[in-house]
């Protein structure tokens, strides 16, 4: 093995840094030989053939690396297969094939192991790569992290970040919510991302009320633990009855004076879509086919539907996703990383491609998954237990 790159793609996570950092500092423990690159600015870079030299100084402080959020090499969004829009930013000439492109520079650059981390379309593109210049004759083995705050990739348990992302979001909520006290009979919703699965909302509501739960209140002053708590949880796996839970909402607020919801960002996205076309507007969407969520604004459309019927004077939307994608990993995290990136490079060590994860169609086990069964979208369960659990003690129906 003469070369080794590293690539981050994507929207950020609490695991890039980490796990750049994880990486360089397993390689340079078993392998000290092995020449590492880094693509700057994901498959950007890649195209346009951007890429910085790890030095020995890098790997004497690669350690550093793990308490930091972001990515050192830096990211974008890419699609590899969007030739058109490519050519529209620049990355590539016109007419050429982007894949060629990036293959043709992987091999000028003498890479024989490329390591992604991001979500499913940035490994299953990193798969499209080893498989095109497997057909020109030449063998690379690709070893993909699993990067996602949403912890939707197909079929692994647990991205790396997202347990980060939820406990951030939690303290995020804990600041938010004492907006409550900032208006009468107000409204909050907290915006959290995730397109398809609401795993993130979930998650985060769950740790925001263990930590609600560790508080003491001053009764008789109207430091009401009922005015800090979750009132309504929606998640893009279930629907939104706009008018039985406004009716809901409607009580408490009466009852307590202010109304705290938690929101992923895909709830009801099928409805603003259906809403929007009706009227005659074009749906924005990115170089991928997705829905432009920033633009859509999910949670200005859910408050709007229930500011006039729970009587709300004032509503305001937060939204806690650029807060908690970006953070250094936490204690959770930072285990399931070095896990991870031990076995990516002893895979890539031993000729392996695939993504590295916690298979739950092989009983979680730890191990490359192969890349044709990696993809996005993976939904949560909303009948588990713990989440139906959480929904009742709110008094919200599931």
């Amino acid at each position: 093995m003469r070369t080794v790159a590293l690539l981050t793609a994507g929207g950020l996570a609490p695991c890039l840094s980490s796990a750049i950092g994880g990486l360089i500092e397993q390689y340079t423990r078993v392998a000290p030989d092995v020449r590492i690159i880094g693509y700057l600015d994901g498959y950007a870079g890649l195209l346009t053939g951007r890429s910085i030299e790890v030095t020995d100084e890098v790997r004497a402080h690669a350690a550093r690396l793990h308490h930091f959020g972001g990515s050192p090499l830096g990211n974008s969004r890419v699609k590899l297969t969007n030739a058109p829009d490519l050519e529209r930013r620049g990355l590539v000439e016109p007419g050429a094939d982007p894949l060629r492109v990036a293959a043709d520079q992987l091999v000028a650059d003498g890479v024989d192991v490329l390591h992604t981390i991001g979500g499913d379309d940035t490994n299953t593109t990193a798969g499209d790569l080893a498989a095109y210049l497997a057909d020109q004759g030449h063998e690379m083995r690709v070893v993909g992290l699993p990067k996602t705050i949403d912890n939707d990739i197909v079929p692994i348990r647990q991205s790396l970040g997202a347990w980060t992302a939820a406990e951030q979001g939690a303290l995020f909520a804990r600041h938010v919510l004492a907006e409550h006290s900032s208006n009468p009979r107000m409204l909050i919703v907290h915006e959290v991302m995730g397109r398809h699965s609401g795993w993130l909302t979930a998650e985060t509501a769950r740790r925001y009320r263990d930590d609600l739960a560790t508080r003491s209140f001053v009764p008789g002053i109207g430091n009401d633990p009922r005015r800090w708590d979750i009132h309504a949880v929606y998640v893009p796996e279930s629907a939104i009855d706009l008018e039985v839970e406004g009716q809901r909402l409607r009580a408490v607020m009466d009852e307590i004076g202010c109304v705290n919801v938690f929101l992923a960002e895909g709830a009801g996205v099928d409805d603003i879509i259906v809403s929007m076309e009706a009227a005659g507007r074009e749906v924005p969407r990115d170089a991928f086919g997705h829905v432009r969520l920033d633009q859509v604004n999910p949670g200005e459309y859910l408050a709007s539907s229930f500011a006039e019927r729970i009587a709300a004077d004032k509503s305001k939307v937060w939204k806690s996703g650029y807060f908690a994608r970006a953070a250094a990993p936490n204690d959770e995290d930072l285990a399931l990383i070095a896990r991870c990136t031990e076995l990516a490079v002893s895979a890539a060590l031993d000729g392996q491609s695939g993504v590295v994860g916690q298979d739950e169609e092989r009983g979680d086990e730890l191990r490359v998954i192969e890349f044709d069964r990696i993809a996005g979208g993976g939904a949560f369960d909303p009948t588990v237990d713990w989440f139906t659990d959480l929904l009742k003690d709110i008094g919200q129906r599931h």
